[in-house]
């Protein structure tokens, strides 16, 4: 295992977003009002270009609509916020979805509320209403994580101190990679970069100093219903393509 230092390991601490909400797995939600329908289509998108060709799609598939409005938030830290009203009137469509996007404090997201018009006019409070519920909805229906940023902490000791050790993994939560029984006990669990330090001096001082400690690489992962997640794990859709 590659040892990093605890130098190193505060360096990605300030470099990275310790924990943020995003898409695993987009939806789509309809609502209708007045008669006209309202499709909410999310996605996870990384990169503005993602973003584009989402839209882009979206737009194809519902070629005959009368709106595609949309909006999105890219980056770590929010740095591309972007709405389009596609013909609405201004500020009623876009900018409630983004609202929306950022009251659930999202990141890399996208939504796209394609509008078939029912013949029936809304307002300007009608329409706001009615593209903020679709997001909603389309949000409702898609599977949203938390990433966090964490580290790879290797735990070796006798079979005296696993007892100790399993013990304040479950009471603190923190998810197992693996383990192996031989001659000794050795267990890899991840966590969080902000509680490696704490972790570590609690593992030595529930085993009395019986336990050898090493870290290992730092990345983002997540737990979905007691399952880690990481690496292409964390993007299922991307295997998908950009379609709808």
């Amino acid at each position: 295992m590659k040892r990093i230092s605890k130098e190193e390991n505060r360096e990605d601490k300030r470099l990275m977003l310790e924990r943020f909400k995003t898409i695993y797995m987009g939806g789509t939600g309809e609502i209708v009002e007045k008669k006209s329908r309202f499709i909410a289509t999310v996605r996870l998108t990384e990169t503005e270009e993602e973003a584009l060709t989402f839209i882009e799609a979206v737009r194809k598939k519902y070629w005959n609509a009368t709106h595609n409005c949309y909006a999105y938030v890219i980056g770590e830290r929010k740095e591309l916020v972007r709405a389009s009203d596609d013909g609405e009137p201004q500020g009623t469509a876009g900018h409630p979805m983004l609202d929306v996007l950022l009251g659930e404090d999202l990141y890399n997201v996208t939504v796209v509320v394609t509008r078939y018009f029912g013949g029936t006019l809304l307002g300007t409070g009608g329409l706001v209403r009615a593209y903020s519920r679709a997001v909603q909805e389309g949000l409702a229906r898609s599977r949203i994580i938390e990433r966090q940023y964490g580290t790879v902490l290797e735990i070796r000791t006798d079979y005296n101190g696993i007892g100790k050790i399993l013990y304040l993994i479950g009471q603190k939560g923190l998810l197992t990679l693996d383990s192996e029984y031989t001659d000794r006990v050795k267990v890899r669990i991840l966590v969080p970069v902000s509680e490696t330090d704490r972790v570590e001096k609690e593992l030595v001082e529930a085993t009395s100093g019986r336990v050898e400690l090493a870290r290992g690489e730092s990345f983002y992962y997540a737990d979905l219903d007691g399952k880690v997640l990481m690496g292409e794990k964390l993007t299922p859709e991307k295997e998908m393509g950009p379609g709808v």
